[in-house]
């Protein structure tokens, strides 16, 4: 049993290290609220979500209350939220839901988390890549008339990515702040101008009991979960937040908050620019280009060509955002030996999780490259597959962190509610559980494969044992590494072993 400090390298300035050395300890009070709501909210991606995904979960639902759904499953994540907060003030770990699972359910456990989020995590990262390349290379042929292929336009992301999570986390916000206003406001412009001009008037059907509970309602929320994805991740910056007690419970309420009443609304106001009761027929027949459609009838021809451009963007922010989400899971897990310890190292001018952001980079470069080479289709296979296994990863983490907190509480309420510790995370574990539940269920919805393709229990095969590794591997560490074990989601701490 010991209970002592490891050294963990830092300066008093949080990133002062002699040039050209390595440190252990990410950048200090760098960032405040909005820069955590920048990269939150970037990852959702609000033109990828209004062009993409409210299209689709229209179209192959049949629910036209999807404005409905949103705000219901906005509150259900505000639930979770709750709690989630209460944890975030007595725990700062890059690891986020590694450290709070870790502290709240136990070491093994704690492991078995962070190999399903480094597994999903890295599959939305690089499933974005596809999308990337598949709208740039096509933007670019259209206006330029150069025919570039796809994985040609990712890499060029990458390598721009990969420099941009290499260096400070105050410059990658305000790269996210930039790209997320301009996108934000090009919805904003298409939601008021097809509110203006709805062809039938106004109508609050889409809100209604009915129109949420006719059609696939499963498959329908779990469209929308996908579309929230990346609300959670504003603890991973907590310790280089300004004030990690109040900054991500701030961050993460106002993202929530955000995401789901301006989701809402573009999802309404959609509804309303094609005519009541015509949104399900005309995102059947023009899918994806719906927006471009629809805008192009209000704001004319060169709407659409703007809104092009802007989702190249977009979608370049929401990668940006997952690269350092990522990042700093590989800086903490490799901090506290669970992977190889170089990984938790940082750069020591910028205070980067560099060699995380280094080993993201690489993998994403592999993958693009191989599917480039291959012939692999960009957007069916490498965006649909894998951000789709994903956003399964992140909804399992979810009903599991809750589940946590009532562990993390359990004996000591630490000064927190009942509310915070108990109330909140039972009703949001068991409304997350439902949606779980549902997701599996309506996964083919999602991948668009018929019932009995193999895919439909692969995809969500590859959760489970990333799972069950990260378990077997937490016990093995346990019984043959007890000072790594003792560390598990300390942030470098080692206590006694649980």
């Amino acid at each position: 049993m010991v209970d002592e400090a490891i050294g963990t390298g830092r300066s008093s300035t949080g990133g002062g290290a002699p040039a050209g050395t390595a440190t252990q300890s990410l950048s200090r009070r760098r960032i405040g609220v909005p820069d955590i709501v920048f990269f939150v909210v970037a990852a959702s991606s609000p033109l990828t979500v209004a062009a993409g995904g409210m299209p689709l979960s229209y179209a192959t639902t049949g629910v036209a209350g999807i404005p409905l759904i949103i705000l219901v499953l906005a509150s259900v994540l505000a639930l979770f939220s709750v709690g989630y907060a209460a944890m975030s003030r007595h725990i700062s770990n890059a690891g986020a839901f590694y450290a709070y699972i870790a502290q709240g359910l136990g070491r093994i456990p704690g492991v078995g988390a962070s190999f399903v989020a480094v597994v999903a995590y890295n599959a939305m990262q690089v499933g974005l890549y596809g999308l990337f390349g598949f709208a740039a290379s096509g933007l670019i042929s259209a206006k330029l008339g150069v025919e570039v292929p796809w994985w040609a336009a990712s890499l060029a992301a990458l390598a721009v990515i990969g420099f941009l999570g290499y260096r400070r986390v105050d410059l990658n916000a305000k790269v996210l702040a930039v790209l997320l206003i301009c996108e934000s406001l090009i919805v904003l412009v298409f939601d008021v101008s097809q509110v203006a001009a709805a062809p039938d008037g106004l109508s609050l059907q889409p809100f209604s009991w009915d129109a949420m509970t006719t059609g696939a309602v499963g498959a329908a929320f779990c469209w929308v979960m996908a579309s929230f994805m990346g609300f959670e991740s504003g603890a991973i910056y907590s310790e280089e937040c300004r004030d990690p007690r109040r900054t991500v419970s701030r961050a993460t309420y106002i993202a929530v908050a955000l995401i789901g009443v301006f989701y809402a609304f573009t999802a309404w106001a959609m509804a309303m620019g094609a005519g009541t009761g015509q949104i399900i027929d005309e995102a059947g027949k023009s899918g994806t280009d719906l927006v471009f459609v629809l805008g192009e009838k209000t704001l004319g021809s060169g709407f659409a060509s703007m809104a092009q451009v802007f989702l190249v963007t977009a979608v370049f922010a929401a990668l940006l955002s997952f690269h350092n989400a990522v990042a700093r899971y590989f800086y903490a897990l490799g901090r506290e030996g669970v992977l190889p310890r170089v990984l938790g190292t940082s750069h020591a001018l910028h205070g980067s999780p560099a060699a995380g952001s280094l080993t993201q980079t690489t993998f994403a470069a592999l993958v693009v490259l191989g599917f480039g080479l291959l012939g692999g289709d960009p957007t069916g296979t490498l965006f649909n597959w894998f951000t789709n296994l994903g956003a399964l990863g992140v909804i399992l983490l979810l009903v599991v962190t809750s589940v946590a907190v009532i562990g993390f509480f359990r004996r000591d309420g630490r000064g927190e509610g009942g509310w915070s510790r108990r109330v909140a995370p039972v009703l949001s574990a068991a409304a997350l559980g439902v949606i779980l539940v549902l997701a599996l269920i309506n996964f083919n919805a999602l991948l668009g494969t018929p019932p009995g393709s193999v895919l439909n229990w692969l995809i969500p095969g590859i959760v489970v044992f990333a799972g069950i590794v990260g378990l077997v591997y937490g016990a093995w560490l346990k019984a043959r590494d007890p000072r790594t074990f003792a560390r598990i989601g300390h942030g470098g701490e080692v206590r006694e072993s649980a």
